[in-house]
Parts: C-alpha cells; sequence; structure tokens
C-alpha cells in the first residue's frame, strides 16, 4: 500500500509572510499537521530551510514533540542541519540540495559530485536509528550511487513529470524514467518514495510506476484546505493515492 506524507512547510509560509520573526503567528503548521494525522496520513514531512524562510527550529521541536506519525525530516547536507537532526530524532531524514535563490527544491542531489560528504552523513543518521533517504532525479547513475552510500531509501524528484502531466506523450516519457528508476532502486534493495509537484489532478498516473512506498505532497494539499479544510483536503488526497478497495490507515 502507498502512503501519503504530508508536507506542512507551506503552512508556515503562510503564516511567516505576516508573522516574521513574531512569536505565535498564525496558521500554525504544528495545527495542519495534528489535522492531517487525524484525517488518516501516514507521516508529516517537514523541511528546516537554512534560511528559515517557513518552518523555524521551534517547529521542528515541536513536531517531534507531538506526532504519533513518524516525522520525515528535510534537510541539506550541512553540520548546522544535521546537528538540528540528532538532536530531534525524527524517524526518517531526507536530504535535498538546497539553493536559497529557488521559491521550492528544483532538482535532485548531485550524489556522485557529493558522495564523500553525503556517506558521512547517512552512516552518521543511520547509526543513531534515523533511516535517509536521498532525493534523486530519476537517473539510474544517480540511483547506483544512493546505494552505494549506505543509504536506505531515495525519494525520486518528480518535478519532471508533474511538469508535462497533462500531455500524454511527454507524460509517458517521464512516467517510463520513473517506473525504470522505481524498478532499479528495488532491485538494489533500496526503499522507493515520491515527490515534488504532485497534485490532485496528476497524482492518478503515478499508479503506474511500481514499488512506491510513500508519496510526499505539500503545496496542493495546503492550497486545497484553504477551501475545504486540512482534514478534507487530506483525506480526498489519500482517496486518490491509495486505490478503492486497499486498505487505508486505522480510522479510516
Amino acid at each position: 500500500m502507498v502512503r501519503l506524507g504530508v508536507n506542512i512547510d507551506h503552512c508556515a509560509t503562510l503564516r511567516e509572510a505576516r508573522y516574521r520573526g513574531i512569536p505565535n503567528g498564525e496558521p500554525d503548521p504544528i495545527d495542519a499537521a495534528l489535522a492531517s494525522v487525524a484525517a488518516g496520513c501516514h507521516g508529516i514531512t517537514a523541511h528546516l530551510r537554512e534560511d528559515r524562510r517557513h518552518l523555524q527550529d521551534h517547529d521542528i521541536e515541536r513536531l517531534a514533540k507531538v506526532l504519533s506519525v513518524p516525522l520525515n525530516f528535510e534537510m541539506a547536507n550541512t553540520p548546522e542541519m544535521l546537528e538540528v537532526a540528532l538532536n530531534c530524532m525524527p524517524a526518517a531524514v531526507c536530504m535535498v540540495p538546497e539553493n536559497r535563490l529557488e521559491v521550492t527544491t528544483e532538482g535532485g542531489l548531485d550524489v556522485e559530485g557529493q558522495y564523500k560528504a553525503i556517506t558521512a552523513s547517512v552512516t552518521r543518521l543511520q547509526g543513531e536509528g534515523i533511516e535517509v533517504s536521498l532525493f534523486v532525479d530519476p537517473d539510474a547513475g544517480i540511483i547506483s550511487a544512493s546505494k552505494q552510500t549506505g543509504a536506505h531509501a531515495i525519494e525520486l524528484h518528480t518535478g519532471a513529470y508533474a511538469a508535462v502531466a497533462s500531455c500524454d506523450k511527454a507524460r509517458g516519457i517521464e512516467l517510463e524514467r520513473l517506473r525504470a528508476s522505481s524498478e532499479l532502486a528495488n532491485s538494489l534493495g533500496l526503499k522507493v518514495n515520491a515527490g515534488h509537484g504532485l497534485n490532485y489532478d496528476n497524482i492518478r498516473f503515478l499508479h503506474e510506476v511500481p514499488w512506491l512506498h510513500e508519496l510526499n505532497i505539500g503545496h496542493s494539499i495546503v492550497s486545497r484546505a484553504l477551501f475545504v479544510g486540512f482534514e478534507k483536503a487530506v483525506k480526498e488526497m489519500l482517496d486518490l493515492v491509495i486505490p478503492e478497495g486497499q486498505n487505508q490507515s486505522p480510522g479510516r
């Protein structure tokens, strides 16, 4: 069964637009996380960026304390973020590239070019019992390098797929890249997650990709929640992520 991880970053983006630097601003991303859990999601994803453009350190600290589902902590591979992860001890860490000029993460990790640094961090985190995934483009060489770092999982960057999902031919090409990458990763013993740019329209085609363990989705759910509320937005996405007839989560 494919799992849904809800990324709450952009709830904090809305808060910071009005309350940057001011404590107790609204909306509180922890409320969004708890509503997502109540709706039946399987995990919460949160990215603490180096420039703190949305989530803040105290948000991560609170999430680590209150969640009843796994916390997937997205982070750049820097000494600062490594220490944050080791202090809050999330269930999982997803290493992502980070560019301060980008609006959101725009590409996968350069695993081959940063192999030594990534391997060292993977070893340290997994040595403390934190599962590590690497956010990567659907590329055979990068996936093979990811396995060599010792990481237990990858998260396939679905941005290229999402950008062309409305075009049958281009969508088919990108889905084939994702299929082949997922098959390779699974054959190497890697858990396969996926995310970036996924929404209520393009999510349905990903059922063609085998071996997917978890889909991490944020902006689309936060956007939908403005109109229907967080719990309903998450439940609607769960209905699309998990095919009819499959068991979803306890209580649903």
